[in-house]
């Protein structure tokens, strides 16, 4: 019966036409077929009910009767003022779904009594003040969703004796100004989301005492200033995000004691100045995210004994001058970025003895002038990103060693002048993309080994005249694409090499193309 604003008179189904219905679905009905539906309707076996996004201003009065009801969905019922008293008789609802009730701003008392509800979601009830203490005693309940509830205040103590509660959801409740110290009694508690929680200053430190929490979010948070040290009490903590708590000046010492912390985010925490020693300690991280952390000048030498870590993102750390020579020790190493890390000016030689790592990302280091000789031991590397680097000048002319090397982005190098004869041996590389390379030249006639190449992009090199002959040995070649800042007056292909896209737009010094041309069967 959804969106069934229309609906004639439903007087010829009797009272006990609804007896053996078990879904009611009247998403978008207005309130008279509401009261069609539902008044005077034998409901008794009716076990999910849903209103989602009706306009009533009450719920019909003989709900009381669905005892059976285990799923009740008000989503979105804007005009929904109040909850009557008589929900707390609905012995088997196992879910109630409030979310986006903008105009409720109480929950009675009885709500206690649902001694089944297993999920209880509040989410954008921005109306609502307060929870009655008798929520404590939803001994079933798992998931409790209070996010966007923007005058809630506070929490009630007695919210921690709900013992079976895995998941707390108060993100963006931004006049939440502390969490009862209580929280500690949450045993179950696994996953806390405090994201966007603008007045929050402090965590109580009973929250150490959360033996089973796996997640915890406190992004956005920016009046926290600090955190209790018995945060490192979080034994089974694996997921934790700090991003852009933009008053937090440091992390305690004991964050080290983290023993399952696999995925640390800090990033945009714009007054944290450095990491703990103790950051080392952290033995199960895996994925450890910093960017956009303007005041961070330097990594703690103890982050090379992070034997687990396989992804560390440092992008747009503008104040980063150099990354300690331990970082060479990260032997489970995939992915480093980099990007954006202006003042960053060289790489230390203990980068070559990252063997895992795959992906390096070195975009925006406009002080990066040149690149370890060491660099080319990174026999796993397969994906190298270099755009904007414009004062590198050179790659180091053993680059040809990259054997797993598949894409190679010079774009905008601005500074550099040609490509080392190596290049070449680069028997995996599938893109070579260096457009906006304004000094670019030449390429190496050893580009026709590049016997995997697929995309070849050149446009925006105002000083490239010729392409090499050897380029029509090219035979995976796919896509050549340039422009009409080429001087570019010769091509040369060879016929074999005539089944890929080559675009050639705006090449106005372009005098003759290559014979084989003609020799198509077709176009």
């Amino acid at each position: 019966m959804r969106k069934c604003v229309n609906l004639p008179p439903l007087s010829q189904i009797g009272s006990k036409g609804f007896h053996n219905l078990r879904l009611v679905d009247l998403t978008e009905a207005s309130p008279t077929i509401v009261n069609m539906c539902i008044q005077k309707r034998n409901l008794s076996n009716v076990k999910w009910l849903c209103f989602k996004k009706c306009m009533i201003q009450n719920l019909p009065s003989n709900l009381f009767y669905c005892l059976q009801l285990k799923v009740l969905d008000l989503t979105e019922c804007q005009s929904l003022e109040k909850i009557p008293s008589y929900i707390g008789q609905l012995n088997a609802l196992e879910q109630l779904d409030l979310n986006g009730c903008a105009n409720l701003k109480k929950l009675p008392s009885s709500i206690g009594q649902l001694n089944a509800l297993q999920e209880l979601d509040l989410g954008g009830c921005s109306n609502l003040k307060e929870l009655p203490s008798s929520i404590g005693q939803l001994n079933a309940l798992q998931v409790l969703s209070l996010w966007e509830c923007s005058n809630l205040k506070e929490l009630p103590s007695s919210i921690g004796q709900l013992n079976a509660l895995r998941v707390l959801c108060l993100w963006k409740c931004s006049n939440l100004k502390e969490l009862p110290s209580s929280i500690d009694q949450l045993n179950a508690l696994e996953e806390l989301y405090l994201d966007g929680c603008s007045n929050l200053k402090e965590l109580p430190s009973s929250i150490g005492q959360l033996n089973e929490l796996q997640h915890l979010s406190l992004s956005d948070c920016a009046n926290l200033k600090e955190l209790p040290s018995s945060i490192g009490q979080l034994n089974a903590l694996q997921r934790f995000y700090l991003r852009e708590c933009s008053n937090l000046k440091e992390l305690p010492s004991s964050i080290g004691q983290l023993n399952a912390l696999q995925e640390f985010c800090l990033s945009g925490c714009s007054n944290l100045k450095e990491l703990p020693s103790s950051f080392g300690q952290l033995n199960a991280l895996q994925r450890l995210f910093l960017f956009e952390w303007s005041n961070l000048k330097e990594l703690p030498s103890s982050i090379g004994q992070l034997n687990a870590l396989e992804m560390l993102r440092l992008n747009r750390c503008a104040n980063l001058k150099e990354l300690p020579s331990s970082i060479g020790h990260l032997n489970a190493l995939q992915w480093l970025y980099l990007d954006e890390c202006s003042n960053l000016k060289e790489l230390p030689s203990s980068i070559g003895q990252l063997n895992a790592l795959q992906n390096l990302s070195l975009s925006g280091c406009s002080n990066l002038k040149e690149l370890p000789s060491s660099f080319c031991q990174l026999n796993a590397l397969q994906r190298l990103y270099l755009s904007r680097c414009s004062n590198l000048k050179e790659l180091p002319s053993s680059i040809g060693q990259l054997n797993a090397l598949q894409v190679l982005n010079l774009s905008m190098c601005s500074n550099l002048k040609e490509l080392p004869s190596s290049i070449g041996q680069l028997n995996a590389l599938q893109e070579l993309i260096a457009w906006g390379c304004s000094n670019l030249k030449e390429l190496p006639s050893s580009i026709g080994q590049l016997n995997a190449l697929q995309t070849l992009i050149l446009w925006g090199c105002p000083n490239l005249k010729e392409l090499p002959s050897s380029i029509g040995q090219l035979n995976a070649l796919q896509s050549l694409t340039t422009d009409s800042s080429c001087i570019l007056e010769k091509l040369q292909i060879s016929k074999n090499c005539l089944h890929f896209l080559v675009n050639l737009n705006g090449c106005s010094n372009l005098k003759e193309l290559p014979s084989s041309l003609y020799q198509l069967d077709a176009l």
